[in-house]
């Protein structure tokens, strides 16, 4: 009895089956039609794709076309396969300016570009894209509802471009490659002046010009540690009530005391220390101009 209920239900399925592809392969497009429809309206996005992809060319140029393609794009997004949405919503718009689903795919097509904004350790190309995306459509609608949506997705995306700015300055710093990160930590402030990250980063920065001065050529440090008070005296300027204040005055204390210390040292040395001092100085000056890979873009000298 078991035996010929499971037989019974393999024969359903089959049945079931076969329809559906005997619909899919019959040149019944109108029938087919209102299959997708009916499907993408039960959910059944999968199915729903496979007769949209068959009736995608076999409709162009025909007054159907809009709705079909309307219905292409959706069934895509909610797939979750945003590539492939934001293509057909873009498709849509270019062939339907007019139509009074324009705005709406155009936004659709630049919130797949958002969706698909990875996390901010990653490349950020689709980051970019999306608020290029986005603008454009704040540009286009700007009286849309859908405008103040589209502005704070620009928001949270320039939030993840600031983190990562500041995620990759702070990496040179912890890496030890402190002119780096001096050079990186500023740019990051000329890119993003209103970040949140703004205080923390000039600390570091700071931090990193003082360690920079340290790790330097003896005939070069002077000139380093009174870039380190003038960084340290800008920070306090700006963030009297800091958290970090007293380990940036700290800095400046130590920077003033090792000029000191560096001074003594030079006046103490010989003759010969000193031309070897300046050898040093020059080796190393040719092998900081040699090329060495990607830097960021220099702001200080």
């Amino acid at each position: 009895m078991i035996w010929a209920s499971a037989l019974l239900f393999s024969f359903g399925m089959v049945g079931c089956k076969s329809k559906f592809e005997k619909l899919r392969t019959g040149n019944d497009n109108v029938a087919k039609y209102r299959e997708a429809i009916n499907l993408y309206n039960d959910k059944k996005y999968s199915k729903a794709l496979v007769l949209f992809e068959d009736l995608s060319n076999k409709y162009r140029g025909r007054p159907e076309n809009e709705e079909l393609l309307y219905y292409f794009a959706y069934t895509n997004y909610r797939l979750r396969d945003y590539t492939s949405a934001r293509f057909h919503f873009k498709n849509f718009t270019d062939q339907y300016p007019q139509s009074g689903k324009a705005e709406e795919c155009r936004f659709m097509g630049a919130y797949c570009y958002y969706l698909e904004s990875p996390v901010y350790s990653l490349d950020q190309d689709n980051t970019l894209k999306a608020i290029e995306s986005l603008q454009l459509f704040i540009n286009l609608y700007p009286k849309s509802d859908r405008a103040e949506e589209a502005a704070k997705f620009i928001q949270d995306l320039r939030d993840k471009l600031e983190r990562k700015s500041f995620a990759n300055a702070r990496l040179y710093l912890d890496v030890g490659d402190y002119k780096a990160a001096v050079i990186a930590f500023q740019n990051s402030l000329r890119d993003y002046p209103d970040t949140k990250f703004a205080e923390e980063m000039e600390y570091l920065a700071v931090k990193a010009q003082y360690l920079y001065a340290k790790n330097s050529m003896l005939n070069s440090q002077t000139g380093r540690y009174e870039e380190a008070i003038q960084f340290s005296d800008h920070f306090t300027d700006n963030y009297p009530e800091s958290k970090f204040k007293k380990d940036a005055e700290g800095l400046k204390k130590d920077s003033q005391k090792d000029i000191e210390n560096v001074k003594k040292l030079i006046a103490s040395l010989t003759p010969n220390q000193k031309k070897q001092e300046e050898e040093k100085q020059k080796q190393n000056e040719e092998q900081n101009n040699s090329p060495k890979g990607a830097l960021p873009q220099q702001t200080i000298q």
